[in-house]
């Protein structure tokens, strides 16, 4: 890529607007967190759940991807939580979760994912979870931060 030089003079008058981003660029980012109030949510669904955490944004342009990163906690004596993102009600991420058994307390995870959701319209993306041995499973809560974070990356 060529190096270009923007005059102070272009910026005032509009700048060089997302148009004009290069491929790659970060358009807008759009974050949010939670301690649940030191609560959680407990499953024990076979299938995936919502937690009700969710982001939303609204792409500029249809051909531009989403990344998606959320991290945060959950708790299962027997260790088979998953951890997915949903678009709407389409599971769209790849599920994370713990593949050990008897593991206890609160464990950390991190999932990201990029969806090429190729429209213009607001969409949302919301962390749902699962047990698939069907035991007692616990997301968020304890007090710990989660956070989801969605950013529109330039085509």
């Amino acid at each position: 890529m060529p190096i270009s030089t923007i005059s102070s003079a272009g910026l005032a008058t509009g700048g060089i607007g997302r148009s004009n981003m290069y491929t790659g660029a970060v358009l807008q980012v759009v974050t949010a967190t939670t301690n649940n109030g030191g609560g959680y949510i407990s499953t024990t669904s076979t299938s995936f759940v919502t937690t009700n955490f969710s982001v939303t944004i609204t792409p500029s342009s249809a051909s531009n991807k989403i990344y998606l990163i959320s991290s945060g906690i959950f708790n299962t004596s027997s260790a088979n939580a998953r951890v997915t993102i949903y678009r709407g009600g389409t599971n769209i991420g790849s599920s994370v979760g713990m593949t050990q058994t008897n593991l206890s307390g609160w464990i950390p995870y991190c999932i990201n994912y990029l969806d090429s959701p190729a429209t213009t319209s607001a969409t949302t993306y919301t962390i749902y979870y699962l047990n698939s041995s069907g035991a007692t499973s616990y997301w968020g809560g304890d007090g710990q931060l989660t956070s989801f974070t969605a950013m529109e990356i330039a085509a």
